[in-house]
């Protein structure tokens, strides 16, 4: 696989991953209490993309901030995990 197609394929991974966690944290009981685990896993991933280069920084918030605009009750999302 190319650098172009890993670089998209991240992208569209991750995109599908935080779609899919902020609809979950709408639906259980808990909200993303509920799913702690998960969004860690989804913190971790992101920060290993940018750390390997395949995404930017930029395109990663920008990643995380597009699902928080869609999904405004998922506040787990409204801030970037590379932030801290």
């Amino acid at each position: 696989m190319d650098e172009r197609s890993r670089h998209d394929r991240t992208a569209r991974l991750l995109e599908a991953r935080l779609e899919a966690l902020a609809v979950a944290s709408d639906r259980v009981p808990r909200g993303a209490r509920g799913l702690d685990r998960e969004i860690v896993a989804a913190t971790a991933a992101t920060r290993h993309a940018v750390q390997l280069d395949i995404l930017s920084s930029e395109e990663a918030g920008a990643i995380w901030s597009a699902v928080a605009r869609r999904h405004p009750s998922a506040a787990w999302c409204r801030s970037s995990p590379l932030a801290a």
